[in-house]
Formats: C-alpha cells, structure tokens, sequence
C-alpha cells in the first residue's frame, strides 16, 4: 500500500503542476509489483475528478471551438482504440508512439520562443482529425494522453489555458472510459475500495501541484510540459523492452 501512495503523490502532483501525466507516472510506478488491470482502473477513477476540479478552476480559459471538436474526435477514436486493446499486441504500437510522443515533443522543445510559448500549428482540420482520432485510440488502448498533450501544447496560448482544455476533453474521455469499464467488470467494489482509500493523497499531491504551477513561470512550466512528454515516450519505450 505504501508503494500506491507514494504513485499517487507523485503522479498527481505532476497532474497538478502541468494538467496531464499522471496516468503514466502512477503506471509506470506501480507496474514493478502490480497488473495493468488492477492499476488502471483505480488511476481512471482517481484521475476523473482531478480534470472536474482542474476544469473548474480553469473554467474561464476554455477555447470551445477547440476542444469541443476535439472530444468528439477522441471519443470516435475510443472505439478502436478499445478493440485493438481486446485483440491485438500492443507492444509494437507502444514504441511506434513512444517514438512519435519523443519526436514531437523535440520539436516542441526547440520551438519554444522566449516568452514560454510555442510556435502554434497551423489551423487544419486535417491535423486536427487526426490527432484527435489517434489520441483517442491511444487513450482506447493505454489511457495515456500524451500525443493529445502535444497537440493542445501547440494550439492554446498559455499553461492555464492549456490545461482548461486539456482536461476537459479528458473529462469526456474518462466518462466514457468509465462508463465501458463498468460494463465489461473491469471496475469491482475492490477497485472502489482502493481508490476511496487514495482519494486524500491524491487531493493533497493535486493541490500541492496547483499551487507549485500558481509560483512557476510560464517559460519553466512549458518546458516542465515537453519535458514530461518527452519522458512519457521513452518510459513506453521501456515498458516494451
């Protein structure tokens, strides 16, 4: 239990400070004595009302015409995503991803101009669509969110911003997620039971990296964000191997 509390320190201070990453940090923490399947139910359902309080306080930042598109496109994307989880190895897609989150997040880094912003990406409905439905099948398949971290890095103005959006569309994502879980069995009392006894830790990491992200300046807090991508690709990578 011990090791479960510190996962959740951690991860969702990080989710705290930056608005995503915690699904890998918790993963990636836990998988050295634990299944996948016990771990990433309890982290859905830790990490559901994270993105409902980040998203509130927030609230003012969100861009609609962006992230409502964007949602229904993960949420397409969820579907095969879910499939190819039931069906297919995943273990050649999680270093193609790992590989393109890296790749992407290298660009990032060197484009980021000396106020903290990124060069934005281009208005394109293509890219658009295909971000969205990736990052879908990815969260489908891993309920990681690091490639749709990438995107919404490019497009939104600043780190408040950035996270409002971010975490909204992963409220609709989680609730979908939540909802499938449910229904296949994969969410017991038991799984309940442990993320009742890890909701206090992760408030505590959550808030604690809110008010870490309210001292930070906009450059650090970007750079913190490639960063973390850029460690979420090699971790996939490393899991693989």
């Amino acid at each position: 239990m011990k090791l479960w509390i510190f996962a959740a320190l951690i991860a969702y201070f990080i989710k705290g400070l930056c608005g995503f990453a915690n699904t890998l940090i918790f993963t990636s923490i836990l998988s050295f004595g634990s299944s996948n399947i016990n771990i990433s139910p309890v982290e859905l359902l830790l990490g559901y009302p994270t993105n409902l309080i980040i998203t509130f306080r927030e609230r003012r930042n969100i861009r609609w015409s962006v992230c409502l598109p964007v949602t229904l496109l993960v949420l397409i994307g969820n579907i095969p995503g879910i499939f190819l989880l039931k069906n297919v190895n995943s273990d050649h897609l999680k270093i193609l991803l790992g590989f393109v989150i890296i790749l992407v997040s290298i660009e990032m880094l060197m484009g980021t101009k000396d106020k903290g912003k990124t060069r934005q990406f281009p208005a394109s409905r293509l890219l658009l669509i295909i971000f969205g439905i990736l990052t879908g099948i990815i969260c489908g398949m891993f309920g990681i969110g690091a490639l749709l971290a990438a995107y919404m890095n490019r497009i939104t103005e600043d780190t408040d911003s950035f996270k409002a959006n971010l975490c909204f569309i992963f409220i609709a994502e989680n609730t979908f997620r939540i909802l499938l879980y449910t229904i296949s069995g994969i969410i017991t009392i038991s799984v309940l039971k442990q993320a009742v006894l890890l909701i206090p830790v992760m408030l505590a990491g959550l808030f604690l990296g809110m008010k870490c992200s309210s001292i930070l300046n906009e450059k650090t807090i970007r750079k913190a964000v490639t960063l973390l991508l850029i460690f979420s690709g090699i971790m996939l990578i490393i899991s693989v191997i």
